[in-house]
Formats: structure tokens, C-alpha cells, sequence
């Protein structure tokens, strides 16, 4: 096998070396490759579950307008909850259930203390495409019960040579500019010589203040007014012999929210909204900044393509190590300790080995693949106070799982999928005490003795699509995930002395779903039905007496729909539209899931205009829905059962290409001014949290490509 056979075979195999720019022909087939739903490069067409991909072109089209990773992909992805100006996606479900993130297939999320922080985890700027499969998999282990968000990143250079593209932007508050301006820059740089190639990326942004639709700054809690953020990654590749080569890949990525601004917080049941004033009176915020302190992500790949006969394998090593501050909050206050509050971190090291096989041979009309290997986890993860108390305990986890993942290719027009893995997972849990929390009440400090808690578990998936008409291609199957339920919410909240008499009960979520897709002249469509089931519970209650957040421990339900049409109505313009229904019971007690866990109905649509060879135009409208479940207790709503009204976002973007290397472009978020409560900032009714949405907010920015 020659140079360009294996780069080729590169392209379409590993996860983690896809192109950020590729010759025309590559790029095209790219679009039907996916490699997250098993593991190895597989055609769209033989995945036997719902697949979102967002292309290169989309995230690059998106970026004109904003670089938030949670708007993109709830803008993007049917069944992904809506969600604008945070830095957390808490209430942003996939499907009703919490998705395991990825970078380059290596886990981003931290299921033993779930944070919430990891969809927002590395800079869109190196970023090639984003992969997002529905449903709870097994395929990649703990933390994907509702599926995964995979970003795959930029890949070194095909070619000899050196390439570089930089990109300017600034973004203001159409409404009121005081202190709104802020500023952004990337820069990526790739190149070949020889058999060393390598692809570099600078993010930096600063987002100013962010106004809503009446001028006044949004409030801080989770908030992105001030917040500064630094990305850097790199990619390094060798190719040892024509069938074998190294990849060594690093992201580093950090944000902080440094601001003179303070909050004024108010909460759901006042009516009046929390924003953030201008810090005149020279008053010292108490606390550290909130955000990712450094995220750090390191990979070194092996790849051969023919191990042995019809054999390709990838192994990974991999390490992380991660530090999530979280706002400053009066509940943690401890008079005896002096303190009149405090403000948490979560901690996490992982440390992971993965080999990966996929053999492939012929039978007699049938196409088969069998994807198998191991992976090795070890998982260290804790919430400490940044003041030094533990919040919760430290946790050490040990996960080893093996896999096998086949698929048979029928007559070509048949795609029959089966699989299987099996989890053993340790945990030890040290000795710790309950930190005092005061909500509506204090709580009372604790001691609880630790220990071992152990896991084992095999899950199953069963798949069949028929491709045999481009009108009408219907697929069915079934998945399970594995999900240790947020052990360190449940142990942090703990009334038991001792580790052995808390309910730290694992679930199995099992998705049943059918749908088809297909094409149709100029028309492409796609329907998809689900429904996810878990013996234990896998979401979050508040207590309306302790105000404590509690594990919903009953079994639970959720169900919905999805469908999406484009149509291709011109040469030079495009429409889509797609819209996404999700409802979920304790069907034990018959109670609807609240809005940490169930998203409103959600419409999103899109026209893409070329006006010519220069000059592109892009609209895009999401529109949520009503959800109002809950009736209030005692004249307020609890938790976060607040009702959630309809409202709409419109955008607008376009681009100009001066030359081959030079583009400008504007991007308008929320073109109309809309005022409005996210549906966060409405169902949850904690203090801080009802921030309304931005207002017209301006984006102006170049790339030059040399």
C-alpha cells in the first residue's frame, strides 16, 4: 500500500484525522462517512439509528453568528434542548437524557460528578465536523444515556506543504454598545513533509457584555458577559511503513468569567428578571471566576491497517485532567468557619487505554464486519470548595469493558447490526463528611464511612435498516446504555453513616426507536420514533421542604418524535426545517419530568441563499414551544418545574468572498430583538437563573486563507 493509499485509508478509518479542508470529491463523500456509532468509518446509510452530522460548511457558516457551542447544536440537531448564553448546558438534554461527549471518541464528561460544563470543552475553530448519535449506546460505556456528541477535530495536512487560514471577528449589542464589545481571533496552520505531518490551532475569545433585548446586562450565574476564553491544539502525525502510523494529539482549553459587573438576581416566582449592574460602588465580589480553570487533553494513537489479514486496529492512550469552578453561591456559608459562603470545583483525572479491531471478509452475498477490542478506564473524580472543604467524597473508579459489534450487509440493500459489551467497574469511595448546605434549611454535617461499591453489566444492540428504495429507507433497532447515576450528587446528599446503606443503584436505559429517511427529487426527509426506559431513575427532583436537589431513584419513561425536511429548491437556495417532541413520566408514582430533564418542543428552520459565486446569505428561526406540566406549591413553583412559554429567535448571516483567500462577513443573533425568557431561565427557579436571552447582538469578522 502506497503514501496517499494509507492517508486515504486514514481518513476513513481513524476518528480522530478528519480533514478541515478537503478536494472537492473527499469532502462530498465525507458527508455519507460517520465514525462514532461503532467505532471504524462506516457509510450513513449502514447506521440502523438517528444520525445528526453538522458538516465543516454548517460549523463554519453557524461560527458568522455566534461560537456557542450549545446554540449551534441545539440549532442543529433534532431532540437537543434549547439553550443561548451560558456556560453550562443544565437542562440541554438529548432526548430526555444526558449525552456523553466526546473529543475524537475520548470522553469529555464527568459522569461521576456530572457538571454539565462539557459540551462547551474545546474552541469550534478546531472542530472539522460534529457527530451526534441518539439513543442510549453502550458502544463507548458509562455516561451515554441519551447518546453522543462527538467533535471531531481538525486533521494533519495530505499534501507537502504549509496552509494557513486566520479569522477576525468583533461582536456588540445592537441595543445598547456600552462595554458589549468584544473580540475573537483563531488561527489554524497545517503542513506535510514527508511522512511528518501536522495541524496547529489558537483560539481566543473575549464575549464583552452581553445584553438582552432591552439593554441590560445578563446576569452571571453560568454567564458568558465577560467570559475570556483560550484553546490550543495541536495534531502531529508520522507514518512509520506504508500500513502503520502514530498520531499525537494535545487541546488545552480555559475559560474564565472576569468582569466589573455584579448580579442582581431575583428568581422565577418574582416575576422581575436577574441581570447584572455596572460595579460603581467598588464592591468585591467574593470568589474565584468561574469557568474552566484548564482543561487538558492529551492522545497518542497507533494505527495499522492490516494488523493481520483483513484486519485494521487503533489503539489509544489516553490522559485528562480537568478543573470546573462554579459561581459563588451564600448557601455554602458556615459561621463556625467564618464564611459567608463559597463556591465549588470539580475535579477529574482520567487515564484510559483502548484497542480497537475491525476485520472485515465476504460470505456469499454478505458483507460483514466485526468491530471488537478493550477498553481500560481509570477515573478519578471529586468536588471539592475552593476554600479547601470536600463537598463531595473522592471517588476512584476502575472500569475495564470488552466489546464486539457486528454488521452484516445483505444482498447490499439489507444492513443487520448486533452487538454487545460487558462493564466491570470498581469504585472506592474514601471516607468523607456531608458538607453543611443551607437552602430553605441547613443541613446537618455527616459522617459516612466509604468503601467499594462494584458494577457489572452486559448490554445488548439489535439493528435492521432496508436500503433498497431511495424514497423510503426505514430502519428499527434497539440499544442499551449503562449509567452510574451522578454518584457524587447522591453521595454529597447522603443521610446514611455509612457508604453500603445509600441507594447507589446503576441503570440500564433501554431505547427502542424506528423511523425511515429518503429522497425524493428535490426533496430529502426523515422521521424518527423513540422511546427510552430505565429501571432506575436518572434525573433530579428539588425537596419543596429542604430545598435539597433529590436522585429520582423510580423508574422512568420517555418518549417522542422527530422530523426534518430540506429541499433543494434552487440552484442557489436551500430550505430545511425540522421539529423535535420529547415527554417523560415516573411511571411509577405517574408524575411528568420536570425541566432539568424534559425540553420543550422545539421547531428549527433554515434558508440558505447563494446570491452569486461571491456573496452568500443564510436565515435561520428556532422556535420553542409551550411546556406547563407543574402547578405551583404554595403560590410558587419548586425546582425546576416552572411553566415554559413559547418564543422564537431569528438570525441572519452573510459572507462575502473578496478573493480565493479573503472573506468578510456579518452575523446578526436574534435579528428581531426578541424579549424573552430561555426555557431554562423559565422552568428553573432558583435564584440567579431567570436570565432572559440575548438581544440583537452584531458579529463582524474576515478570514484570510494563505
Amino acid at each position: 500500500m502506497h503514501k496517499p493509499a494509507l492517508s486515504l485509508l486514514s481518513i476513513l478509518v481513524s476518528a480522530g484525522i478528519y480533514a478541515n479542508e478537503l478536494p472537492p470529491q473527499q469532502d462530498k463523500d465525507m458527508e455519507h462517512i460517520i465514525v462514532t456509532g461503532s467505532r471504524v468509518a462506516e457509510n450513513i446509510d449502514e447506521v440502523t439509528a438517528s444520525v445528526e452530522v453538522i458538516s465543516f460548511a454548517e460549523l463554519e457558516k453557524t461560527l458568522q453568528v455566534t461560537a456557542e457551542l450549545q446554540s449551534i447544536l441545539a440549532l442543529h440537531v433534532p431532540g437537543m434542548g434549547p439553550n443561548t448564553g451560558t456556560n453550562s448546558s443544565s437542562g440541554q438534554n438529548l432526548r430526555g437524557r444526558n449525552a456523553l461527549v466526546l473529543i475524537d471518541g475520548l470522553p469529555q464528561s464527568t459522569p461521576l460528578r456530572s457538571g454539565r460544563l462539557a459540551i462547551r470543552s474545546i474552541d469550534p475553530s478546531a472542530i472539522a465536523r460534529v457527530e451526534v448519535i441518539k439513543g442510549a449506546t453502550s458502544i463507548y460505556g458509562n455516561g451515554a444515556a441519551g447518546g453522543i456528541i462527538n467533535y471531531i477535530t481538525k486533521r494533519t495536512a495530505d499534501q507537502d506543504g504549509f496552509n494557513g487560514k486566520v479569522n477576525l471577528s468583533t461582536n456588540f449589542s445592537a441595543v445598547d454598545t456600552d462595554d458589549s464589545v468584544g473580540k475573537r481571533a483563531d488561527l489554524t496552520l497545517d503542513g506535510r513533509s514527508n511522512n511528518l505531518s501536522y495541524v496547529v490551532n489558537a483560539a481566543f475569545e473575549d464575549n464583552g457584555i452581553i445584553k438582552d433585548a432591552d439593554g441590560d446586562p445578563l446576569g452571571l450565574i453560568y454567564g458568558l458577559s465577560g467570559f475570556e476564553s483560550k484553546n490550543l491544539f495541536t495534531k502531529v502525525a508520522y507514518d512509520l511503513d506504508q500500513d502503520s502510523g502514530l498520531l499525537f494529539s494535545y487541546n488545552y482549553f480555559e475559560g474564565q468569567q472576569k468582569t466589573d459587573y455584579i448580579s442582581v438576581d431575583s428568581n422565577r416566582n418574582t416575576g422581575v428578571k436577574s441581570y447584572a449592574k455596572k460595579n460603581k460602588e467598588g464592591i468585591t465580589e467574593p470568589g474565584d471566576p468561574q469557568g474552566p480553570r484548564g482543561n487538558h487533553n492529551v492522545r497518542v494513537q497507533y494505527e495499522h491497517a492490516a494488523i493481520f489479514d483483513n484486519t485494521h486496529f487503533t489503539g489509544d492512550f489516553y490522559w485528562q485532567q480537568l478543573e470546573n469552578v462554579f459561581f459563588y453561591s451564600t448557601k455554602f456559608r458556615d459561621p463556625e468557619l467564618n464564611l459567608d459562603g463559597g463556591q465549588s470545583m470539580i475535579e477529574s483525572e482520567k487515564k484510559g487505554v483502548r484497542g480497537n479491531f475491525n476485520t472485515e471478509f465476504d460470505l456469499e452475498n454478505t458483507q460483514v464486519n466485526l468491530i471488537y477490542g478493550i477498553d481500560v478506564l481509570n477515573d478519578v473524580t471529586a468536588q471539592s470548595m475552593v476554600d479547601g472543604r470536600a463537598w463531595t467524597p473522592k471517588m476512584d473508579m476502575d472500569n475495564m469493558a470488552v466489546y464486539l459489534q457486528s454488521k452484516f450487509v445483505m444482498n447490499e440493500n439489507w444492513v443487520l447490526k448486533a452487538g454487545v459489551r460487558h462493564e466491570e467497574i470498581d469504585v472506592t469511595v474514601a471516607d468523607f463528611k456531608t458538607l453543611m448546605v443551607c437552602r430553605k434549611v441547613c443541613s446537618e454535617s455527616l459522617d459516612v464511612k466509604g468503601g467499594d461499591l462494584s458494577y457489572s453489566a452486559t448490554t445488548y444492540n439489535l439493528g435492521l435498516r432496508y436500503n433498497a428504495i431511495d424514497a423510503f429507507t426505514p430502519f428499527v433497532s434497539y440499544s442499551e446504555g449503562f449509567n452510574v447515576l451522578d454518584l457524587g450528587r447522591t453521595l454529597r446528599t447522603s443521610d446514611a453513616p455509612n457508604l453500603s446503606e445509600i441507594d447507589t443503584e446503576a441503570s440500564i436505559i433501554k431505547n427502542y426507536e424506528l423511523g425511515f429517511e429518503g429522497t425524493q427529487g428535490i426533496y430529502n426527509y426523515q422521521f424518527a420514533a423513540f422511546i427510552s426506559k430505565s429501571d432506575v431513575g436518572t434525573s433530579l427532583k428539588e425537596n419543596p421542604v429542604t430545598g435539597k436537589y433529590e436522585s429520582i431513584r423510580s423508574p422512568q419513561e420517555i418518549y417522542g418524535w422527530e422530523v426534518a425536511l430540506g429541499a433543494q429548491a434552487t440552484d442557489n437556495l436551500t430550505l430545511g426545517i425540522n421539529y423535535s417532541w420529547v415527554e417523560g413520566k415516573d411511571t411509577d408514582n405517574d408524575e411528568y419530568l420536570n425541566g432539568s430533564t424534559i425540553n420543550p418542543p422545539k421547531l428549527a428552520a433554515y434558508a440558505d441563499y447563494r446570491v452569486n459565486e461571491q456573496w452568500d446569505m443564510s436565515l435561520s428561526l428556532m422556535h420553542v414551544g409551550d411546556r406547563k406540566r407543574f402547578k405551583p406549591v404554595d403560590g410558587a413553583y419548586t425546582g425546576t418545574e416552572g411553566p415554559v412559554s413559547a418564543y422564537y429567535v431569528v438570525n441572519y448571516n452573510t459572507s462575502y468572498q473578496v478573493s480565493e483567500q479573503l472573506d468578510f462577513y456579518l452575523g446578526i443573533e436574534n435579528l428581531l430583538n426578541n424579549d424573552y425568557f430561555p426555557a431554562r431561565s423559565q422552568s428553573y427557579t432558583g435564584n440567579g437563573y431567570n436570565v432572559k436571552g440575548k438581544g440583537r447582538t452584531i458579529n463582524l469578522g474576515m478570514s484570510y486563507s494563505f
